[in-house]
């Protein structure tokens, strides 16, 4: 089992989809729904069933895990239940749950040491007494014997039967063996209930530690919502917690919202270090600043494609999405170049004006940049469409490249050449040869 196992009465079901089906979140949503109507009383929910989510997930067992940290047990424990009921609350939350199993019935036998004493029963001897009745006692001196036929060994028990033991009546007249005085054999037995008393508690099953600290997790996945939403919200709860938690507690927010904030914040430092490479080796190659700038230009209509075709397919910002990003403005930057380099060549050929020259660019390279977008574009359908076994996971990338590519199409063909005009209006010298 793996660390979401925290008692005997867990279980887990593995289930296996037939080659033809629908995304795994569709059966998510209908099992959640399902199980909670049929079996109010427990709590269901799902592990991230592919390797990329489990590496996401940073090895935690769901993409939100909200973890209550310190030393003052009672006050993170209200603080923790609390957030179990705030955050269930939050709109795209669910199978929120708090981890550890805190209220699981125990029973405590609370031995009278004095008497204990007087009549010579240790605490040890206690613990073997019950530990042999109730659970064998091949856990405190394993026996065995072997057939002397086929030589095969056979472990031996001692153990009350089960049914000996249904009630607290019953398993306080349980047998105590007591030590005679000065003497190596043991003195006559006496029954549990004259040296001890039963009570029932609940306890606290398992107990996690996170810098020596224990820590309570309370852990929530996301459906029919992104998850900066979700994460918007739990850091609003999380914040307005942690003011009511006494020094030095504190709470984390870890799993996929942890990764998907370095994640975002690498890429948007990535994006960001592009642009301005692009733009320098563009100066570099034009040996001018505004040339450049006109390329540059076109970029911000083809993030606006992208932010487009995500609203319209109803697909969330994410690492995928992201990355289609910077490939549309890569194509979008090479469209982009086809056309100013020509008009800055048929200039210096010709002399004529910006206006002429940006027409005359866009009438050549209509064709090339067309066929270099259409080709991309045509191309990533498939993968758009998101069907097949898996296809979910790379439908964000397509679609985003797909809006960049055609709206920064658009924008290379209508809006570079308008820029050009407006930026080179001063007239140009034609080459000549020296």
């Amino acid at each position: 089992m793996d660390a979401s196992f925290v008692a005997y009465n867990d279980g887990q079901m593995l289930i296996n989809l037939n080659g033809e089906h629908r995304p795994i979140a569709f059966y998510q949503a209908r099992l959640r729904k399902v199980l909670r109507d049929a079996f109010p009383d427990d709590v269901f929910y799902f592990q991230p069933s592919d390797i990329i989510t489990q590496i996401l997930n940073f090895g935690t067992i769901a993409q939100i895990d909200v973890q209550v940290s310190g030393r003052h047990d009672a006050d993170d424990l209200a603080v923790a239940r609390d957030l179990v009921r705030r955050i269930s609350a939050v709109r795209g939350a669910v199978d929120v749950h708090l981890h550890q199993i805190v209220d699981a019935p125990q029973m405590s036998v609370n031995v009278d040491r004095r008497l204990a004493s007087e009549m010579g029963v240790s605490e040890q001897s206690i613990a073997q007494n019950m530990n042999v009745s109730l659970s064998g006692s091949f856990q405190v001196s394993p026996n065995f014997w072997a057939d002397p036929k086929s030589g095969m060994p056979y472990q031996l028990w001692v153990q009350t039967p089960e049914w000996r033991n249904a009630d607290i009546d019953q398993l306080m007249n349980t047998p105590v063996s007591v030590h005679a005085t000065g003497h190596d054999r043991p003195g006559i037995p006496i029954l549990l209930s004259n040296i001890a008393t039963m009570q029932r508690q609940p306890e606290q099953t398992v107990i996690n530690h996170v810098n020596q600290q224990p820590t309570l997790d309370i852990l929530a996945n996301v459906q029919n919502t992104d998850l900066g939403s979700v994460r918007n919200a739990v850091d609003g709860i999380v914040a307005d917690a942690q003011a009511r938690l006494p020094a030095p507690d504190k709470i984390l927010v870890r799993g996929q919202i942890e990764s998907m904030e370095g994640a975002f914040a690498r890429i948007e430092i990535g994006l960001g270090i592009a642009l301005v490479a692009v733009y320098l080796l563009l100066v570099l190659n034009y040996q001018t600043w505004v040339d450049p700038f006109v390329v540059i230009a076109a970029l911000p209509l083809a993030f606006c494609g992208i932010v487009m075709s995500l609203f319209i397919t109803g697909t969330a910002f994410s690492i995928p999405a992201l990355f289609g990003a910077i490939m549309s403005v890569g194509v979008a930057s090479a469209n982009s170049i086809l056309l100013v380099t020509f008009a800055k060549e048929h200039r210096e050929a010709t002399g004529c004006s910006a206006r002429e020259a940006a027409l005359m660019a866009g009438h050549t390279r209509l064709r090339p940049v067309l066929m270099t977008a259409s080709a991309m574009f045509l191309g990533l359908i498939p993968m758009a469409i998101g069907s097949g076994e898996g296809a979910e996971q790379n439908a964000a990338l397509a679609r985003a490249v797909m809006g960049g590519i055609g709206m920064g199409t658009l924008s290379t063909l209508l809006f570079v050449p308008l820029l050009y005009t407006l930026l080179r209006h001063n007239p140009i010298k034609p080459l000549e040869d020296y």
